[in-house]
């Protein structure tokens, strides 16, 4: 992994104690500033979380980077990991002014309540960090609210309220982090023109070539790799575009060029579906026609009336 140093944290006073800061005040759940930490990242380092993190950051005197892809955090990002992501710090620019904070929570926390369960329907863990959340100003400022009302609830006596009313603090948050990225999608209409134009030329050349003879359809593995997405944040994104899956689109794909080759080739409909990356005909008939309420073989019939 290119000489990264590998450390693995199983626990929130592992974190604290690798960045110089005092013990966590509750086990399970903190929240630090990153300019109280004195021991900052040295080198190159990979960290491995047991738990769940959530970031606000700006002015790092590092990148993080996260499968492919280099991230600068020059202003105010937010992003979330799920437990056991790897991310790689790598320390550059000394002398900078990180701000920002870091909240931890162990996956314990969640332990009968209804983020136990609620939790996996927040896509944007698993978004990576080169989908960071862009905030505005006033996204910020509502973010940071939540923040404080959190930290004073597991700073403060517990009592049996705490727990309740942290889980629910964290609700409100999730819930806006996914307003917020559906605002973030619907904005950044360059960058997502050009998702759309690259996503295009992928399958087309993905289905004029002999890939999918040779390996069959495209998976949303394989698209999101080639678009440098984590595959969540590809089929979030696409959907708030088009208001389709990735999988309907590969489909719909598949149907165009299966028009196309039953309309100017003789080639038999087994023959087509074999093409197409189908080991059985009666596999790809199903398809068509749940597509077209047609069969191959009427719609050819059909386009020579």
């Amino acid at each position: 992994m290119e000489n990264y140093q590998l450390i693995r944290l199983k626990t929130i006073s592992e974190f604290h104690a690798l960045r110089g800061l005092p013990k966590p005040k509750h086990p399970l759940i903190s929240i630090v500033d990153f300019e109280d930490m004195t021991k900052p990242a040295i080198g190159k380092q990979s960290l491995l979380f047991d738990y769940y993190t959530i970031s606000v950051k700006r002015n790092m005197d590092h990148k993080y980077k996260y499968g492919q892809h280099e991230y600068d955090f020059d202003e105010g990002l937010m992003f979330f990991m799920a437990p056991h992501q790897v991310l790689r710090v790598i320390r550059e620019e000394q002398g900078k002014n990180p701000s920002g904070w870091m909240m931890m929570i162990h996956p314990d926390f969640f332990w009968n309540t209804t983020l136990a369960t609620s939790i996996k329907k927040y896509d944007f863990f698993d978004y990576a960090v080169n989908e960071a959340l862009f905030l505005s100003a006033d996204e910020e400022i509502k973010i940071q609210q939540i923040i404080e009302n959190i930290k004073q609830e597991y700073q403060m006596n517990i009592d049996r309220f705490s727990h309740n009313i942290i889980i629910s603090q964290l609700e409100t948050m999730f819930n806006y982090a996914q307003r917020f990225y559906q605002r973030q999608f619907m904005t950044r209409r360059k960058a997502n023109h050009q998702f759309l134009e690259k996503l295009e030329r992928l399958l087309n050349n993905y289905f004029d070539g002999d890939h999918v003879a040779q390996n069959g359809l495209p998976t949303v593995q394989f698209i999101s790799e080639k678009l440098h997405m984590s595959p969540k944040y590809m089929r979030s994104l696409l959907k708030s575009l088009t208001g389709q899956t990735p999988r309907q689109l590969i489909h719909e794909k598949l149907v165009d060029k299966a028009k196309e080759k039953l309309t100017t080739t003789d080639l038999s409909v087994a023959e087509i579906a074999y093409h197409l990356g189908f080991e059985h005909a009666q596999s790809f008939n199903k398809l068509f026609k749940a597509k077209t309420d047609i069969s191959p073989l009427e719609f050819r019939k059909s386009f020579y009336r």
